[in-house]
């Protein structure tokens, strides 16, 4: 008797983007631990009296993954492209609320991987990054997309390549590209 191997990511969106209800319940157990992956690296960029914890944050992107039913999935790195943009959208939603809820504004600070800002420098806020990626997407949306994948994603060079279909040396090269254009675009931004 053979046993049934292992459903394969790609499979599961499709039949699921197809209508299939069952196939999302078979998907979650096997992204659950890499989406928590993603949440954790990415609240590990966030103040120590945050109050998003890593669940809250996977359960609230997985809540707007299921509304992305028809999303066409290509790949299982597609949907862990579309998972990094919806813990951005989480986390720039979660920002504002907690902006609008404190007087006189308040900010949540961030730090971009891999860019330094001067000792005496506040690392910015998440929405003045959110921004100045809105404004890099206008100009280059893959290399806003890659920001995205990387910053919000926790994706690696690797995963990010596989989710945009280019070389990990492109993704190399945009990172680089994309974080100085960032970190002159941000500097730039007003003070908080």
């Amino acid at each position: 008797m053979a046993s049934n191997p292992a459903p394969d990511v790609t499979e599961l969106l499709m039949a699921w983007g197809n209508g299939d209800q069952e196939a999302l319940e078979r998907l979650l157990p096997l992204v659950y631990d890499q989406l928590r992956r993603l949440a954790r690296g990415r609240l590990r960029h966030e103040r120590s009296q945050h109050t998003l914890q890593t669940t809250a944050l996977v359960h609230e992107a997985f809540v707007r993954l299921v509304d992305q039913r028809n999303a066409g999935w290509e790949s299982r790195g597609h949907f862990f492209a579309i998972a990094a943009q919806m813990m951005r959208r989480v986390l720039v939603d979660y920002a504002r609320r907690q902006k609008g809820q404190r007087r006189g504004g308040g900010f949540r600070r961030v730090t971009l991987e891999g860019v330094s800002f001067a000792a005496e420098e506040e690392p910015p806020d998440v929405l003045v990054v959110h921004d100045a990626l809105e404004a890099l997407a206008t100009r280059d949306p893959r290399r806003a997309k890659m920001v995205e994948l990387r910053f919000f994603g926790g994706l690696s060079i690797e995963e990010t390549a596989e989710a945009l279909q280019v070389s990990p040396g492109t993704v190399m090269r945009d990172w680089t590209l994309a974080k100085a254009w960032l970190q002159r675009e941000i500097r730039g931004a007003p003070a908080a």
